[in-house]
């Protein structure tokens, strides 16, 4: 300090002088340094700072130079002390050796100027020394309430032991001058690792929130944490939840003398008290109430009830009700009473009878009289119901009965009840005639078979002109009789006669036409006449003869048909001796024929039926069209042919419009690509035929896909031909008969390679496979023999097995199930698969496993070339041990040509969690350990974290009592963090998001390299995860936008991911 004086006389006591000095009160004093900045040795790519503060009158103004020129650079940043004492020159990142100089502090002001000078040395990793310091454990995001205690932990190692100092906002933390607020611990440890350096804030204050960074200091150098932020928020009252149920009780229904449990939790903070009552009686002492959780159990339950669940704490009390219902079966309900009738209904309704409520009602029904079982309706939801489908004009008994949830009660008493009439439906039957005299005709009938009421009488219909309409014939009604007398009709004449019934509602149907020759002795008409095809070419007619009431003359002497193919003009008619049937021969297939019969006597030809006809049926192209097999993608059709020469194709019509073309000589047919556990349905018919001819249909399911990985090969093929697989496993439930290890020997071609023909084994046809699995064993063996012979070996099963086993040794030459595993023949190549027989269906289904991979079964030579071998083992040796050599020597040059930086930035992270057994014994370096260090909300300091040995005993407990502590648990949880996304919010970086809610947050977000007049170029919406034992393992990005796919790459590039 320069200091001016100035000389004074002053009078005194009489004999003395004084000499004084006056001091000039407004006489400027120079700089001084309080803080002078300290010589640093930085890492690559790290942080460095220097602190400089000085004093003096006026406040002296702090220069930084490097080299004697001011610093100017965007990586170095000057950071002014709030009371303007001095600033911190901070260099970030660090590079070599551009960043290893003098730098100067330069203080001024108008009394004088000072300076103070330092050296920075920055080194790569690869030069650090062993001693260098190491952060442990960086400080990491904290959020606080305010007059709350923060604690920033951090934990370095180095040799010596590191000291540990703090930056705020890259300022230094000042721990003298506020009263002992903020301190800096120093030997505070966690868990047995020493926390040497973790700073604590106490009654933390808004000016406490800031960016906090751990230095660690030693004699080797200096070394930087990542930053963390330290959150102030508001004081949040203490958590006060009023109690409620998470479970509340719940109904039930029990049978009568039944038990049942009735659970009650409720949660809250604080956590209520619960207890049970019915009605105002308490079921639960006053003095043993538990918390949170009560289960009232009852015993030997007869009566219903409702029981309240009370839970209480000072905050409330709440109640729930839980309805026990004793069950039993319904009561018969009232007689069904009949309120509405028609021909075909009856409408009911009936009085429930039970007080307590029915799920619905059965009505059960039947004519009366049947031994019949009732029909039941169920599922009625009402008390009134009508039940239709019935037979008009008859006489029906019902009944009703109630269900409820335990079962059917008892039937209500019968109620019988009759149908409304109706107009007959079907005419009367039996319309016979004869002639009393030659102008006399008695006709008789029966009564219809479905009169639908009362038959009130019935009215005759007759002409000798059938063109006439029926309106326009004669007519005479009959009551209370089944015949008529017809009288006046003309001799000789042919009359057409119909009979129709009627009831109080309305007419029936008139019957066929009768006809009859006014004519005495002349049989009348056959009556029942009716035919069928017995083969393509042949036609049985049969009748009942007419009745021959008219004396000897009129006996019948034989029948005259007529008939003719109806696409023919020409009739043909056939007379033959007395009798009911008659074959009728060599027609033609597929055609048409009417028929019409008399009856002839002495005394002439009687009157011709009604015109019939009948279809002889098309010649059949094939006959016993089945599914033979039915594979998982495939399924085997065959059939037999009469001519084995067939003009003409077949066409197999499937799925979807699908079709395929047989040969007219096949007699079976593979179909393929279809879809698993799929019915189809599959025609068969002659393709000149296949719009209107005779069609074959049948109807399949393919098989399941039980069988869906392929059989796996284990090893190489010995000498003896034998390998070992590993077969699939079985993907089902359903009945499995046995399995089938089947070979496929594969085709060499000319160029010597093996072909497989077939792309999975459903496109095989497996005709003979399935022939030789359902042969005898005896047949089977000499199948196998003869096969053996065969140049061209075919697929053959090897095995049997009622279950697949794991493994199998194929060619071993065992027996399994009847079929010999017969060894590998030496240099063919094969392929195998396993075939399930299942039970599922009439007809036989097959599901098939994928290919194996190809196997070769290797020659074998018996007298081996010993000597060339070992000559070759000569050359091949050393040549490899070259090879070798020079793999060796390409390697170490490559990675020594890594960029320094990439192999920093990887030792970087290596380094930040040391891994050596002496470091982690001190030190943790678990994210979850760390995590619980550094974010110790309320809720992690109740429920700590659990030992993975421990987790699942730790799950029953939480779970016991109907989770009750897992309901505490998550009560009792407090978030404790509250994250910021500032950069997330940018109006620059907002287009960035693809969703509004979906942001990126401050303290992990992958921050890009910034482009000079870019704002916002250091934005991209992604975040680092952690990893198990390793920080920022991945990156959490959104796909990119169209306008941040650059900046997705540079994060790709920049992260080398």
């Amino acid at each position: 300090m320069h200091v001016s004086t100035y000389p004074t006389m002053l009078p005194a006591s009489p004999g003395l002088l004084l000499l004084s000095f006056l001091f000039l009160a407004d006489a400027d004093s120079p700089p001084k340094f309080t803080r002078t900045p300290e010589n640093q040795t930085g890492v690559q790519g790290g942080v460095a700072s220097f602190v400089c503060q000085a004093s003096g009158d006026p406040q002296p103004k702090i220069v930084w130079n490097k080299k004697g020129k001011k610093v100017s650079n965007q990586r170095f940043e000057v950071i002014e002390f709030d009371d303007g004492s001095g600033s911190v020159l901070r260099i970030q990142p660090l590079r070599t050796p551009r960043d290893e100089a003098i730098y100067e502090c330069h203080a001024s002001n108008s009394a004088g100027e000072i300076t103070a000078s330092t050296r920075l040395t920055v080194l790569r990793e690869d030069q650090l020394p062993p001693g260098f310091p190491t952060i442990d454990m960086g400080p990491q995001l904290k959020v606080v309430e305010r007059s709350r205690t923060a604690t920033m932990l951090c934990a370095a190692s180095g040799n010596p032991d590191p000291e540990i100092t703090w930056f705020k906002d890259f300022l230094p933390v000042n721990t003298s001058n506020n009263n002992g607020r903020i301190k800096q611990l120093r030997s505070e440890s966690f868990g047995g690792t020493p926390i040497r350096g973790a700073l604590q804030i106490e009654m933390s204050e808004e000016t406490d929130q800031g960016k906090y960074e751990c230095v660690a200091t030693n004699s080797d150098g200096t070394r930087y944490s990542t930053p963390a932020n330290l959150y102030v928020r508001e004081l949040r009252e203490v958590r006060r939840v009023p109690p409620r149920f998470s479970i509340p009780p719940a109904d039930s229904e029990i049978m009568p003398g039944g038990n049942v449990n009735i659970t009650c939790v409720a949660v809250g903070s604080p956590m209520p008290y619960v207890k049970w009552m019915l009605g105002a009686e308490d079921l639960t002492p006053e003095d043993d109430m538990p918390i949170g959780r009560n289960v009232l159990e009852l015993t030997d339950v007869r009566q219903s009830n409702n029981y309240t669940c009370v839970a209480m704490s000072t905050l409330g009390v709440i109640e729930a009700v839980a309805q026990i219902t004793v069950k039993a079966l319904p009561k018969a309900p009232g007689i069904p009473v009949v309120t509405e009738r028609t021909a075909t209904s009856i409408t009911l309704t009936w009085d429930s009878g039970n007080p307590e409520p029915v799920s619905y009602y059965i009505i059960q029904h039947r004519q009366k009289g049947s031994e019949d079982p009732y029909k039941e309706i169920d599922g009625i939801a009402t008390t009134r119901y009508s039940v239709g489908g019935l037979s008009p004009y008859s006489h029906y008994d019902f009944r009703v009965a109630a269900v409820n949830s335990i079962g059917q009660g008892p039937s209500s008493e019968v109620v019988e009840a009759r149908t409304a009439e109706q107009a007959p439906s079907s005419p009367p039957r039996q319309v016979i005639g004869r002639m009393l005299s030659a102008t006399t005709a008695m006709i008789h009938w029966d009564e219809p078979e479905e009169p639908n009421g009362q038959v009130v009488g019935y009215r005759v219909y007759y002409t000798s002109d059938n063109t006439l309409p029926v309106n326009q014939w004669d007519k005479q009604m009959v009551r209370s009789a089944n015949f008529i007398t017809i009288q006046d009709l003309t001799p000789n004449k042919t009359y057409y006669i119909r009979v129709l019934a009627f009831t109080s509602v309305g007419d029936g149907p008139l019957s066929q036409d009768l006809q009859i020759i006014a004519k005495t002795g002349v049989p009348s008409q056959p009556l029942d006449f009716k035919g069928e095809a017995k083969s393509e070419t042949s036609i049985l007619l049969s009748w009942m003869a007419p009745s021959t009431q008219g004396g000897p003359d009129s006996q019948i002497t034989g029948y005259e048909l007529v008939y003719r193919r109806i696409d023919d003009t020409e009739e043909r008619k056939v007379s033959f001796e007395p009798t009911t049937s008659y074959l009728l021969k060599n027609l033609k297939p597929f055609s048409t024929y009417t028929f019409q019969l008399a009856a002839k006597s002495k005394n002439g030809i009687g009157a011709y039926t009604n015109e019939v006809s009948i279809d002889t049926p098309q010649t059949l192209f094939a006959t016993n069209f089945r599914v033979k097999a039915a594979m998982k993608n495939s399924v085997l059709l065959s059939w037999e042919i009469r001519d084995k020469n067939p003009a003409q194709p077949f066409t197999i019509l499937y799925g979807k419009g699908q079709s395929v073309e047989v040969d007219g000589k096949q007699t079976q047919k593979l179909i393929t690509g279809l879809d698993p556990d799929t019915q189809y349905s599959f025609l068969l018919t002659n393709r000149a035929n296949s719009a209107g001819g005779l069609q074959h249909r049948v109807t399949a399911v393919t098989a399941p896909d039980i069988l869906k990985t392929k059989p796996v090969i284990v090893g190489k093929t010995n000498a003896d031909g034998m390998v070992t697989v590993q077969l699939p496993t079985v993907q089902t439930a359903a009945k499995v008969r046995g399995y089938y290890v089947v070979v496929v020997p594969l085709k060499k071609q000319r160029g010597g390679k093996f072909l497989n023909p077939w792309n999975e084994p459903d496109q095989m046809n497996l005709d003979e496979l399935l022939k030789e699995i359902n042969r005898t064993s005896v047949s089977r063996a000499l199948r196998i023999r003869r096969q053996a012979s065969q140049s061209d070996p075919r697929a053959y099963v090897t095995a049997h097995f009622k279950t697949l086993p794991l493994e199998f040794t194929l060619g071993d030459g065992r027996n399994y199930g009847d079929f010999r595993n017969r060894p590998l023949l030496g240099g063919q190549e094969y392929v195998f698969f396993v075939l399930a027989l299942l039970d599922l269906s009439e007809n036989t289904m097959y599901s098939t496993s994928p290919y194996s991979d190809p196997v070769t079964s290797s020659d074998v030579d018996p007298q081996p070339i010993i000597d060339e071998e070992e000559g070759l083992l000569w050359v091949v040796g050393p040549v490899l041990a070259v090879i070798f050599i020079v793999c060796i020597v390409i390697a170490i040059l490559l990675f020594k040509s890594k960029p320094d930086r990439k192999r920093a930035e990887a030792e970087g992270r290596k380094g930040s969690f040391p891994c050596s057994k002496a470091m982690s014994s001190h030190h943790p370096t678990d994210p979850v350990e760390l995590r619980r260090i550094n974010f110790q909300t309320p809720g992690m300091a109740s429920h700590p974290p659990v030992p993975i040995s421990e987790l699942a005993d730790h799950i029953e407990r939480l779970k016991a009592n109907d989770n009750l502590k897992f309901s505490q648990e998550y009560e009792s949880v407090d978030p404790g963090q509250q994250f910021t996304w500032e950069n997330s919010n940018l109006e620059v970086n907002k287009p960035k998001n693809r969703y509004a809610n979906v942001i990126a947050y401050d303290h992990s977000r992958v921050i890009l390299s910034s482009i000079e007049g870019v704002p916002g170029s250091d934005y991209n919406n992604a975040n680092y995860i952690d990893g198990y034992r390793r920080q920022n393992a991945y990156i959490a990005t959104q796909g990119p936008l169209p306008e941040t796919f650059g900046d997705f790459w540079r994060m790709v590039w920049e992260q080398h991911t």
